[in-house]
C-alpha cells in the first residue's frame, strides 16, 4: 500500500510527543512492507520550494509554508503576529498547491494527515478535491483554541473571547471537510472536538497511541537511595515545569529530580539545578536514550497545567515498568490507574502533588514490584498491533472511497 502522510512537523524539526508516534508508526510501517513518503514543512531558512530527500527509507517532501515564520518559532513572536500567522495559515493556498502537486506525482492509496497548524488548513480540501481516501490523526486541541493549549482554571471561556472562538472553529471545520476516518488517541479529545461541533458525519474512531518497544533496561526492584523522580518534555509552563520546581522545593524527603529536555525555561530549570542539588539537568537527551532515563529512576512525573491528550511519556514509563505521578487532567486519566501504576493529583495543587510524592517514597518498593503488571497495562497497545490496526482502517477507507 502507497500511504502518504502529512505532518507540520517531522525530525530533525520537532516538538513533543506527535512526532515520535509519527515517527514510530512510519518505521513500522516500512517494516511491513508498505510504500510511505512525507509531506512535512520546514524554515524558510532551508528553502521555500519543495525538496525531496530522505531520513532513512521513506521519501521526505519539505517546503516552507509561505507564512510569517516557522511553527516552531510562534513563541518568539507578539500576539498581534501570532493572530495574522493563524490567518495566512488559513486561508493561504501555498500548502494546498504544494501538497496538490506531490500527490499528484506520488498517486498514493490513502493519505493521512496529523497536525496541519502551520503547513495549511486547506490541506484536507486538495486531498478530498483529488478523490484520494483521507484519514486523519488528533493529537491536540489545536483545531478547538488556536494555541492548541487549554489550560486547567481557565475552561470558561471569556465573553469577549468567544465570537472569535466560534469564527476559528468555524474556519477550522471547513477547511477539515469530511475526512473519511477520523482517529483519536483518547476520549477526552473525541469529547472536546464533538462539543464544538466536530465530526457530525464523519466516523471517528478511538485508537490508543502506540507504545515503545519495551525496554531490555529494567528497574532494579531493590535498588536503595533517594526517591528518583524524572521529568521529560518540552520545558514550558503549560507542561507544569514552573510548578514541579516550586512544589519540589518545598519537599523535606530524600528525592532527586532529574529533567530531560529543551524549551523556554531551560535557563529557569538551570538556574533552580545550581541552588538545588536534588535537582540534575540532563539536557535534550535522543530519543534512544529516553528508555534508559527513564529506568533508571523510581516514578515519571508528567505535572501538566494544560489539558493533554494521550502523552507519549506515560506509554514510555509504563512500557518500561516505571510509575507516573501525573496530573489528573484531559486524557491522562485513561492511561494510567490511581493507586495501580501510579498516582494522579489535581493539577496546579502543592499539597496533593506533595501527597503524592509522600506515598510514592513511602510505596517505592511495593511499586517496583508491579513492573510486570504496568508493562501488561500498555500491551494492548504495541507498534505491531497498532499498525496492523491502521493499515486495517486504511483499507476500510480505500474500500468506502470505491464505493462512493
Amino acid at each position: 500500500m502507497k500511504i502518504g502522510i502529512i505532518t507540520n512537523l517531522y525530525p530533525p524539526h520537532t516538538r513533543g510527543g506527535a512526532e515520535n508516534v509519527i515517527v514510530r508508526t512510519v518505521e513500522q510501517l516500512l517494516a511491513m512492507g508498505h510504500d510511505i513518503f512525507i509531506i512535512t514543512g520546514q524554515p524558510k531558512d532551508k528553502g521555500v520550494g519543495i525538496s525531496l530527500g530522505r531520513l532513512s527509507v521513506e521519501r521526505v517532501y519539505r517546503f516552507f509554508p509561505q507564512n510569517v515564520y516557522f511553527t516552531l518559532d510562534d513563541y518568539k513572536h507578539s500576539w498581534p503576529v501570532r493572530l495574522l500567522w493563524h490567518i495566512i495559515d488559513a486561508f493561504s493556498f501555498s500548502g494546498r498547491s504544494a501538497v496538490s502537486q506531490i500527490l499528484a506525482d506520488e498517486k498514493p492509496d490513502v493519505v493521512v494527515t496529523h497536525n496541519l497548524k502551520g503547513i495549511g488548513l486547506r490541506i484536507p480540501g486538495a486531498i478530498q478535491a483529488m478523490n484520494i481516501p483521507h484519514v486523519h490523526i488528533m493529537h491536540d486541541l489545536q483545531l478547538v483554541i488556536p494555541s492548541g493549549l487549554r489550560m486547567f482554571g481557565q475552561e470558561k471561556e471569556p465573553w469577549y473571547a468567544k465570537p472569535g472562538y466560534i469564527v476559528y472553529r468555524a474556519i477550522c471545520r471547513a477547511r477539515l471537510g469530511k475526512p473519511s476516518l477520523v482517529l483519536s488517541p483518547s476520549q477526552f479529545l473525541i469529547d472536546e472536538y464533538k462539543k464544538v461541533g466536530y465530526f457530525k458525519d464523519t466516523d471517528v474512531r478511538f485508537v490508543p497511541n502506540p507504545s515503545p518497544k519495551p525496554s531490555d533496561v529494567l528497574r532494579d526492584p531493590h535498588r536503595s537511595g533517594p526517591l528518583r523522580l524524572l521529568f521529560i518534555g518540552q520545558l514550558g509552563y503549560h507542561k507544569g515545569l514552573g510548578f514541579l520546581l516550586d512544589a519540589f522545593s518545598k519537599y523535606e524527603g530524600d528525592a532527586q529530580l532529574q529533567i530531560v529536555g529543551g524549551g523556554p525555561l531551560r535557563s529557569m530549570v538551570e538556574e533552580r539545578a545550581q541552588h538545588d542539588k536534588r535537582i540534575v539537568y540532563l539536557g535534550y537527551t535522543p530519543q534512544e536514550e529516553v528508555m534508559k532515563c527513564i529506568a533508571a529512576v523510581d516514578a515519571v512525573v508528567v505535572p501538566s497545567l494544560c489539558y493533554e491528550n494521550s502523552p507519549t511519556v506515560i506509554y514510555e514509563a509504563l512500557s518500561a515498568g516505571i510509575p507516573l505521578i501525573a496530573s489528573r487532567i484531559g486524557g491522562v486519566g485513561e492511561l494510567i490507574q490511581d493507586g495501580k501504576t501510579g498516582l494522579l493529583f489535581t493539577p496546579g495543587d502543592e499539597t496533593d502533588f506533595l501527597r503524592a510524592i509522600r506515598i510514592m517514597d513511602a510505596e517505592k518498593d511495593v511499586y517496583a514490584t508491579r513492573g510486570e503488571a504496568m508493562r501488561e497495562s500498555v500491551a494492548p497497545y504495541v507498534l505491531t498491533k497498532y499498525a496492523e490496526r491502521l493499515i486495517e482502517f486504511f483499507t476500510e477507507a480505500i474500500a468506502r472511497s470505491l464505493r462512493s
